[in-house]
């Protein structure tokens, strides 16, 4: 008979293997079930955020601006260098060290906890109805085991959209996988896509030396983000050496040839245009990752573009299977996958003891988003333009880095933090900000929403001085046009 436990996690990215952790603190009895392999062809925990995401991204992201910095914004420390010269295999390897020290350790939280971890392909097969319990198979290239969940969370994530016209080799057209193992700078890059990905990798591979045109097809730049701030980061981008952004684009075709690649697309005048590059990142968004989980076969509820049909719980429309991350609605950000797996650990808690729930419906409105250019952005909460559509009456309070001291002592003063809080009861409606550390900073604008704090709840805090932080309470004190040091 096969092995039963009281919840199965398909998918061990930040979704997956956080909700079958908090499920093994709760005392239920976890498996989690995981196909990724790395480039040796282990198993390797962690997803794509952590593999081929978010961290190994951000080592690429800290070495590149550490080369910039000390080739560029050293001088004025009176600190001088000659013949700087970059290894990208050791960057490389750096890179892979830190991956490989994160996997490592969620596979020893998983010991820990007593989650079993399987390696292969999850399947829903059926649900046992005398067992009260679905059957799943777990195919690792071949080798099949089947086992039995009572409850099932479903963490598979997402993958690279492809054009279609132009199939991704990592070798000249590259995704996010490609871009973060290349093994030289190539001279000439293009990056076709303007979003949190084509930016950052674009921001890599500039910093090192590469000469970078972005294509967009987007009529504007960063368009999710406040206008502002958009507007702001353009004009801070353009200005560094070797960045090209153009939106309002259509790409109309891509040769591959032995050493380059030619991009036939129209301008935001419907101008023809080509562009000619040694090597081509695609990062046109990410669909969700649903192939083979036997969503036909049992009839699990999918949307028009493919995401798992879920309500404010993360529940579907089969009996005991939940989803989670960005096989799901909403933003896809690491933090809210493992938001969501966290909340449907303890709502399965609750159904399992029949003790009372302490998990909520996420609030998309409280989640940060973060782009780690350089300068970084952040935000969280209603922009501008999506406060003004929906006829929501709003002040603005905002203050730049250049005015603060921490910022002028780090050299790093390009940018501003943006308050914008309600007309009447004064409560904080979004958060925008472009500059040094602000991802670090957003957190501070998190916390004031999520309990409802006003822009004076934040302007009555004392912040250390000197500190970035301080922009954020000038800002704050601006919305009732009190800032201090402007």
């Amino acid at each position: 008979m096969s092995e039963t436990f009281d919840v199965a996690v398909i998918g061990a990215g930040p979704g997956g293997y956080v909700a079958a952790i908090r499920c093994a603190q709760l005392g239920l009895s976890t498996v989690c079930i995981d196909e990724w392999k790395n480039s040796k062809g282990k198993a390797s925990l962690g997803g794509t955020c952590l593999n081929v995401g978010c961290i190994p991204s951000k080592a690429l992201l800290e070495s590149s601006e550490n080369y910039f910095q000390i080739q560029h914004k050293s001088s004025v420390h009176g600190i001088s260098a000659e013949n700087i010269s970059v290894d990208i295999p050791v960057m490389i390897a750096r890179k892979d060290k830190i991956v490989s020290t994160f996997t490592a350790g969620i596979t020893s939280l998983f010991k820990k906890n007593k989650i079993k971890s399987m390696h292969g392909r999850g399947t829903l097969l059926n649900l046992e109805v005398s067992a009260n319990a679905w059957q799943i198979k777990v195919d690792d290239n071949g080798n099949v085991e089947t086992i039995q969940a009572k409850h099932v969370i479903v963490a598979t994530g997402s993958i690279p959209r492809q054009l279609s016209f132009t199939p991704i080799d990592n070798e000249m057209v590259l995704d996010n996988a490609g871009a973060l193992a290349l093994k030289h700078v190539p001279k000439r890059l293009g990056v076709i896509g303007a979003g949190v990905i084509g930016l950052e990798m674009g921001s890599v591979w500039c910093r090192l030396g590469a000469e970078v045109t972005i294509l967009e097809a987007m009529p504007g730049f960063l368009m999710a983000a406040d206008e502002q701030i958009a507007k702001e980061a353009k004009s801070i981008f353009t200005k560094e050496p070797g960045l090209r952004i153009n939106t309002g684009v259509n790409i109309k075709s891509v040769k591959v040839s032995d050493n380059s690649i030619v991009v036939g697309y129209s301008d935001s005048n419907n101008q023809d245009q080509v562009m000619e590059v040694d090597k081509l990142i695609v990062a046109i968004g990410r669909i969700p990752n649903t192939n083979g989980l036997g969503i036909e076969e049992n009839g699990l509820a999918v949307d028009e573009r493919g995401f798992i049909v879920v309500d404010e719980y993360c529940r579907t429309n089969l009996t005991n299977i939940y989803a989670v991350g960005d096989v799901v609605r909403g933003p896809m950000l690491a933090h809210k996958a493992s938001e969501e797996g966290v909340a449907v650990a303890e709502m399965i808690k609750h159904l399992e003891t029949s003790q009372a729930s302490t998990s909520e419906a996420i609030d998309f409105n409280t989640i940060p988003w973060v782009i780690y250019t350089a300068p970084e952005i952040a935000w969280v909460g209603k922009n501008e333009q999506e406060l003004r559509a929906a006829g929501i009456a709003y002040k603005v309070g905002q203050f730049p880095f250049i005015a603060n001291g921490r910022a002028r002592a780090i050299g790093e003063t390009s940018g501003f933090v943006k308050v914008l809080a309600d007309e009447k009861t004064d409560r904080v409606l979004g958060v925008h900000m472009i500059g040094p550390q602000v991802s670090e900073l957003i957190s501070e604008a998190v916390m004031a929403m999520k309990f409802s704090a006003s822009s004076q709840d934040i302007a009555s805090i004392v912040h250390a001085h000197p500190s970035l932080s301080e922009v954020l309470h000038e800002a704050a004190l601006g919305v009732d046009k009190r800032a201090l040091h402007i």
